[in-house]
């Protein structure tokens, strides 16, 4: 910990519970210097990171809004030590695991031959318990025994003094859907064993958007209130909340996260995975990760990235299972069979026919017992036929193994393997009696059958549906068993079970049935119910996108768009496409930014669909989401023109939030174009429709309408020349952002706030308000306003002395601002950063960038600061106006003066800025004419003294301050004095 925000919480600790007023913090950590709120809330930020603690719901430090911080943790007296014995940490706990050899146990022969293996895992968690994060990869094909390892691995490390698992599982049928399906089913059967109540207690502190999404361990009121709490949760939120939730609860115990059949996973679990791989903290934590690498590769799944760059950077191990050789099933076969008389022939040829498959050879040695081609006899175990009679008798691969031994089951077994099948790799007996439309207990006769006589399913455990009934549920020992016999059944029949299983679950789920879409999606998806499947498809893609699980929402849409395609039109599904359509156009806005060709695909089709239904609230949104990628992509003109049909059709539809969003979406559009005065007209009819009505406070799309009007006001003022109304206006919009707490919006008024710092010259400030948006970008994931915090700050940071470092800051935010296509504000911005180059003496860059951004302006249309481009332009050219060149110093390789280019370019900027009516850019320009005609000895400049006499407001501004400085030694001093007051 840094020595200041050691000495902030030795502060705080000394008065705990009780508030300890920011000033007060200040003096005491920082005596007899001026440091802002914003290093304040940096070093808290700081302690909350090394506490762990979130700031949302404290556990350590709770925050009161502008008055200070009080401890709020708990306080623990040390341990008394004995006199002269040294203090001790507490020890790191040590496995005590027996190596696997061969005994009589079933489960000591399933593991021969993965020795290795076994001894790595158990070096893992070795390393994960003295607080070195693990992950492994357990790969290989069916049947190869990736479960039966880690089966093995946990029973060893259940000795192991309380150390937590928690296992979770992918499914074939609907995992791509559900986001984050095994981390959320791993870790809520974590919360109901034993141990499970502080896992839960800290999941509700820590990781309340994980709660939220787990309805089975909360009662109706809490699991409401939770929801509404973390309603708009991003991808990024919900990382960290984890991540943070699994650090202090490995603080307290080991951890084993433990996710099978990756080959199935969703996005959002392979996005944890890598997060939990890449933080540097220290934590007791393993996690495994089970999968087939041919399922991978030919499926070109996620995974197979995420896996090579982890091992790239060494943060990952993969553990390949290979086939057993005839050593090993050799063993096998003198543990199954004790003192056995076997022709080594046997043994060859069970090698040769499974190739050292594990699954194979296990179930093909069963298959031999149970054909009796093996018996015991006076105490030792003989072949009863001729080998060449067995291999006749054996199948050929593990499939038809497998169908023969379901067609020894009878009709009944055969009937209910069928219905389990279709329920999945976990089967209720619940559901599959609705699925056959059987008595429960007839089902789970038959399933203890399947699971005692012919080991299909798992043992049955008891569970709790939400209506209330208990039931028994199974598991498949293993997924070709759940494979094949779906395959063997009829599409009809399938069909019919799939459709009787959903069924039976949304009366079972109820008010609820939301919580399970996905899954209602698959089943109905299957049995061709096309209006149901896309009822649910749409419900599974409105949760996926409400966890900003952008990728399965993504997925989810394009099945329901395909589902759609069954139908045909009607009122109703013309209002469902609509909803898809929108949240497709908000998950791919997220994943591939404003700008994206993609989005604007999307957003034009849906145009042309919404259209075609009349004006609607759903057409408005996809008509803004258009003007955003219109402006984002750099069309301006075209981006006013879809504002104005904005407004149409808001009026059309005599909808007051609406009017007031286009009253928006105009006035900002506006400002950026330079036509400010305009601009402050449709703020200002905004404001007072958004003030008499209530409503219009939500936030509809992306940014409260409210907050936009209060910054581009502030844009537009101080553009006008009335920097001290500017800096009001953008006050009380960050004010009200703050009280909104919608991230959006507050992370787009603190850039607006610390642009319109800059425009004043005021570093300090664009340094708060660009680190507080740089800090909002990346907790919320928000790439393209992370980008502008990037570029402010690193202006700020260049500004106040650390120059060459700025420069990298800006330029990595621009390089990140580039990457997504976007093209608004990139003349400001290139602007910033010619600006710094200029003023490290890196002229010919600084002349490259700045005509990079005059280029961009005049494609785009953007004109706000328009004049300080040019300005700029000026500077840099009489900042190199000394320098060698190929003829003569002062002379560009044209033969103009420099001199007087620069003069050339000053000009512009002020006759743009008088033609924009824009003061403050004039002025701007104006000085430096004036810094100019000082330097070629002329004394005075009419210019700087009439755009100063225009000036009303703000002469503690910079700027206005060095206008009066120099005009006070011109012989029109006196005029201009008079003139001011």
């Amino acid at each position: 910990m840094r020595p200041k925000a050691y000495a902030v919480l030795r502060l705080l600790l000394e008065r705990p519970g009780q508030l300890v007023n920011k000033n007060e913090v200040l003096d005491k950590v920082w005596p007899g210097t001026f440091v802002g709120d914003a290093v304040l809330k940096d070093i808290v930020r700081q302690l909350r990171e090394a506490l762990h603690d979130d700031p949302k719901s404290p556990a350590y430090i709770e925050t009161a809004h502008r008055r200070g911080y009080r401890f709020i943790g708990e306080l623990y007296e040390p341990e008394p030590i004995e006199s002269g014995s040294p203090a001790q940490q507490p020890p790191v706990p040590q496995l005590a695991l027996p190596v696997a050899g061969i005994d009589r146990s079933r489960a000591a022969i399933q593991i021969l031959g993965r020795e290795v293996e076994l001894a790595r895992l158990r070096r893992g968690l070795e390393s994960a318990l003295a607080g070195k994060r693990q992950t492994i990869f357990i790969t290989g094909e069916p049947g190869i025994g990736k479960t039966t390892v880690v089966r093995a691995f946990l029973q060893e490390a259940a000795q192991t003094p309380g150390i937590l698992v928690a296992q979770g599982q992918c499914l074939e049928h609907y995992g791509a859907g559900e986001a984050y399906l095994p981390v959320l089913d791993g870790f809520s059967r974590l919360c109901r064993t034993r141990n499970g109540a502080p896992v839960m207690t800290l999941l509700r502190q820590q990781a309340p958007t994980w709660l939220a999404q787990m309805p089975s361990l909360l009662l109706q009121a809490e699991r409401e209130n939770l929801q509404s709490q973390v309603s708009g949760s991003t991808r990024e939120r919900m990382l960290r909340e984890m991540a943070e939730a699994i650090e202090s609860l490995t603080s307290q115990s080991p951890l084993l996260l433990v996710l099978e059949d990756l080959h199935w996973s969703d996005y959002s679990t392979l996005d944890l995975v890598s997060y939990l791989a890449r933080r540097q903290d220290s934590a007791r934590l393993m996690v495994i990760g089970t999968y087939r690498p041919v399922d991978v590769i030919v499926n070109d799944h996620a995974l197979k990235g995420v896996k090579r760059e982890l091992q790239a950077h060494g943060l990952c191990e993969e553990l390949s299972l290979e086939y057993l050789s005839e050593e090993t099933v050799n063993k096998y076969l003198n543990a199954r069979f004790p003192d056995h008389s076997f022709p080594i022939r046997l043994q060859r040829t069970i090698c040769r026919r499974t190739g050292g498959n594990p699954l194979f050879m296990v179930n093909l040695v069963e298959y031999l017992s149970e054909q009796k081609l093996v018996e015991e006899k006076n105490g030792s175990w003989e072949l009863q036929a001729e080998v060449s009679e067995v291999e006749r008798e054996v199948p050929a691969n593990l499939r038809q193994l497998i169908e023969q031994q379901i067609e020894k089951l009878s009709p009944d077994e055969r009937t209910v393997l069928e219905a389990a099948s279709v329920a999945g790799v976990e089967c209720s007996s619940l559901a599959m009696a609705a699925g056959l439309d059987k008595p429960t207990e007839w089902v789970e006769h038959h399933c203890e059958e399947l699971a005692r006589r012919h080991r299909f399913l798992s043992p049955s455990w008891l569970v709790e549906l939400p209506d209330g009934t208990v039931t028994s549920r199974h598991r498949f020992i293993h997924v070709l068993y759940r494979e094949v016999p779906y395959q063997l059944i009829s599409p009809m029949r399938r069909s019919q079970i799939h459709h009787r299983i959903g069924e039976r679950q949304i009366e079972i789920y109820g008010d609820r049935a939301s919580d399970i879409a996905a899954e209602l999606a698959m089943h109905f998806e299957q049995s061709h119910d096309w209006p149901r499947a896309l009822e649910y498809l749409l419900q599974a893609a409105e949760n996926a996108a409400a966890r900003s699980a952008h990728h399965e929402a993504t997925d989810l849409v394009n099945r329901a768009l395909e589902a759609l395609k069954f139908l045909s039109e009607t009122p109703e599904q013309a209002k469902q496409e609509m909803k898809l359509r929108m949240i497709l156009s908000a998950s791919l806005t997220a994943t591939k930014g404003f700008a994206s060709p993609e989005v604007e695909r999307i957003n034009a089709r849906g145009r042309e669909l919404f259209w075609r239904h009349g004006p609607s609230s759903e057409l408005f949104y996809m008509l803004w989401s258009l003007n955003m990628y219109r402006q984002f992509s750099g069309e301006m003109h075209a981006s006013l023109e879809m504002t104005y049909q904005l407004m149409q059709l808001a009026q059309e539809l005599k909808d007051t939030t609406l009017i007031v969003i286009a009253h928006c979406a105009i006035g900002s559009i506006l400002v950026l174009l330079e036509r400010c005065t305009e601009a402050l007209e449709h703020n200002g009819k905004g404001t007072a429709l958004y003030d008499t009505d209530g409503n219009c406070r939500n936030v509809f799309i992306s940014f409260d309408s409210k907050v936009m009007f209060e910054c581009f006001a502030g844009m537009a003022l101080l553009a006008l020349g009335y920097p001290d109304k500017s800096a009001q206006k953008v006050a009380a919009g960050l004010l009200l952002a703050r009280q909104i707490g919608h991230p959006q919006t507050l992370v787009v008024a603190e850039h607006i706030a610390a642009q319109l710092h800059h425009l004043r010259g005021e570093p300090h400030l664009v340094y708060e308000r660009a680190k507080e948006a740089l800090d909002l970008a990346d907790e919320h994931g928000f790439p393209v306003w992370r980008a502008f915090g990037l570029m402010e700050l690193g202006w700020a940071v260049a500004e106040l002395g650390r120059s060459e470092e700025g420069i990298g800051m800006m330029q990595r935010g621009l390089a990140e601002y580039e990457a997504t296509g976007a093209k608004l504000r990139s003349p400001y911005c290139l602007g910033m950063l010619a600006d710094q180059l200029c003023k490290a003496g890196r002229i010919e860059e600084g002349l490259q960038t700045i005509t990079k951004a005059l280029k961009i302006s005049e494609e785009i249309g953007e004109r706000y600061a328009l004049a300080e481009l040019y300005r700029i332009k000026g500077e840099l050219l009489l900042s190199g106006s000394d320098l060698p060149s190929a003829d003569t110093p002062g002379i560009d390789r044209t033969g103009v003066p420099i001199v007087s280019q620069a003069r050339a370019c000053f000009d512009t900027a002020i006759a743009t800025a008088k033609q924009q009516g824009a003061r403050w850019w004039q002025l701007r320009a104006a000085l430096a004419m004036d810094r100019l005609a000082l330097r070629d000895g002329d004394p005075a400049h009419t210019q700087l003294a009439e755009v100063y006499c225009q000036f009303t407001e703000g002469y503690d501004t910079g700027d206005l301050k060095e206008a009066k400085t120099r005009l006070s030694d011109n012989p029109i001093s006196a005029a201009v004095s008079i003139q001011s007051q």
